[in-house]
């Protein structure tokens, strides 16, 4: 049975004050949390502060990007060693507002990938498509052409240790959600396609998370679908109380 897996991910949002705070608040609020795993991945410049206030606890702690060399002349860059280094034990690769705002490519999150794992951190790989595409009926071009390319040359046991997180782009700060139907369609979907790259082992070892407008109130019906193995928490992980929530939802999986 794959265990739940809930992150938060605060993009650019919080100072320093309130980034310890939140963690200080989800720590307590976790205590007795035993059977989910539980993750906060804030800006870069408030890693340390936030993995400091998490040590100990059932609270992980992830950033929201690397760079794939593991030193040099990279200017404003980071390194997998760097957030070991810090307290990290995930980091997010490939979400859709680094694939469409910055440009980055699924050969880029490939790149990412590798050295995540080389560095000892568990990479969370995202793939999602766009309102334009999922109208086209393209859903699963995309989906297949993001995985396929940002999980390239991973041996079966390095993608046992990847988790995968389906965002539909149109779904993420919009308020608009998918349906538990329309996201376990292409939850089931990505697990045939580790089946047929790998093997059934690999596919029911893969956790598989959902990101787009969770919240408390839609987390249980998201959560209790057979291939919904979390969720990566956008704006609802800003405030100790919704986060919370959506754990408790991950719990009556």
């Amino acid at each position: 049975m794959r265990r739940a897996f809930i992150a938060g991910n605060w993009k650019m949002n919080l100072n320093l004050a309130s980034s310890v705070a939140l963690v200080e608040g989800l720590v307590k609020a976790t205590a007795d949390c035993d059977d989910v795993d539980v993750a906060v991945c804030p800006p870069s410049v408030y890693l340390s502060a936030v993995a400091q206030a998490a040590a100990g606890s059932k609270v992980g702690v992830g950033a929201q990007n690397m760079y794939h060399e593991p030193d040099g002349a990279f200017t404003g860059e980071l390194s997998g060693a760097m957030l070991k280094d810090v307290g990290c034990r995930y980091v997010i690769l490939g979400h859709s507002e680094r694939r469409n705002i910055l440009g980055e490519s699924s050969e880029d999150v490939n790149l990412k990938v590798h050295a995540a794992l080389s560095a000892g951190l568990i990479p969370i790989v995202c793939v999602g498509e766009l309102l334009a595409e999922r109208k086209a009926n393209k859903t699963m071009d995309v989906i297949r052409r993001q995985f396929d390319g940002s999980i390239s040359g991973l041996t079966a046991d390095q993608m046992k240790q990847v988790v995968i997180a389906y965002e539909p782009v149109w779904a993420i700060g919009t308020g608009e959600v998918a349906t538990p139907a329309q996201a376990e369609e292409v939850h089931l979907a990505l697990r045939k396609l580790m089946e047929d790259r790998y093997n059934k082992e690999v596919a029911e070892t893969v956790r598989i998370q959902y990101g787009g407008s969770v919240k408390p109130d839609n987390a249980a019906e998201l959560l209790a679908q057979p291939n919904i193995d979390g969720a990566l928490v956008g704006g609802a992980s800003l405030k100790v109380e919704p986060f919370v929530g959506i754990i408790a939802g991950a719990r009556k999986k």
